[in-house]
């Protein structure tokens, strides 16, 4: 019976990762000669398994393979906490130290990414997927305490994961929950950032009268991310330190200098056993070639924030697919474009 249950349930999902299509049984009446050629179709496919148990109710399901291309735009703040920083150059090499008097002010991540995840139905309720992709991110990180400026970084990160998805329907509106774990692969990070995506969609379809293989699908939802916190990594000064600071670098130092002489002595204690004195030195300095190690938490600064979708389908090959992220403190992009074919 809760089989049984599942599978019901699951015949109402159509789409590819984030949205279904069945027809609801309103639909259905709309068109008895369609629903009714499905129950006699023989479905010798491998995937989905419980396929021809789905055509027998007369569910038109999607085609079980699918490879969707992706262009995903994502602006959203971050958090920082518990930095270390180290340096190294040809007289000087400090580990990473905890540095506890530097207060970051807002900090933002505009990131780019194209990918394509090959997809495949293995139920009528539950798809697998893989993603590979590419992309390239800038990050402004603003530093309030001891002086203020801000640090931008300009990398490209590559992307593997897997992910899952399952849907159902009850009547006209469907949904989905759609689980991914990807590893992005940032140049200037030593190890892969971990991040983690859940999405939780729901919607209905709008079937053509005429033409019961082509349907808009419409939906709204949310979106959690959530990535490992900790990030270390190695950068070059001149690269770290924005082309303002290196302009006026004699009134940077004296500014550090004026700071650093208002300290108790337990302060002064604190920052001279910190790598901060000496990256001081390479600026005054002009030395830019110096490598500058660092260490943080880093996390999203808003977990959830809302979405609006919208699917056209074509044909039971073609899908173009968008939906923006406009609630909340992340602002995100996605366009779609899926092909999906027998297995």
């Amino acid at each position: 019976m809760r089989i049984t249950l599942l599978i019901v349930l699951g015949m109402f999902l159509y789409s590819n990762q984030t949205q279904a299509q069945y027809a609801s049984t309103k639909v259905k009446s709309k068109h008895q000669i369609y629903t009714d050629s499905l129950k006699q179709v023989e479905y010798n496919y491998l995937f989905p398994i419980l396929g021809q148990g789905a055509y027998t109710k007369g569910f038109d399901i999607p085609y079980p393979a699918g490879l969707m291309a992706n262009y995903m735009l994502m602006d959203q703040s971050l958090v920082f906490d518990n930095l270390q920083l180290g340096i190294e150059s040809d007289n000087i090499d400090i580990p990473l130290t905890d540095i506890e008097f530097v207060e970051f002010g807002k900090n933002t991540n505009r990131s780019y990414s194209i990918n394509v995840r090959p997809d495949l139905w293995i139920l009528p309720f539950l798809n697998v997927y893989g993603i590979f992709g590419y992309g390239e991110s800038h990050t402004e990180v603003n530093i309030v305490a001891p002086l203020e400026f801000k640090s931008v970084v300009d990398q490209s990160f590559n992307t593997v994961g897997v992910g899952v998805l399952g849907a159902g329907g009850i009547g006209p509106v469907w949904f989905s929950v759609d689980a991914n774990w990807t590893w992005n692969q940032p140049e200037l990070l030593d190890k892969p950032v971990r991040t983690n995506v859940l999405g939780i969609h729901m919607g209905h379809t709008f079937v053509f009268k005429n033409k019961p293989e082509s349907n808009i699908a419409l939906w709204a939802g949310g979106m959690s991310i959530q990535m490992n916190s900790d990030t270390q990594g190695q950068i070059k000064l001149v690269d770290a330190l924005p082309a303002e600071v290196w302009e006026n670098r004699d009134a940077f130092v004296s500014e550090y200098n004026e700071w650093y002489d208002a300290l108790s002595i337990q302060k002064k204690i604190l920052v001279d056993a910190s790598p901060i004195p000496d990256i001081v030195d390479k600026i005054d300095s002009a030395d830019g070639e110096t490598i500058i190690k660092y260490g943080m938490d880093k996390q999203v600064k808003e977990r959830w924030n809302g979405l609006i979708g919208v699917q056209y389908q074509y044909n039971k090959h073609w899908m173009l697919r968008s939906e923006a992220g406009l609630i909340g403190d992340r602002k995100s992009f996605l366009l779609s474009l899926n092909y999906r074919f027998l297995l």
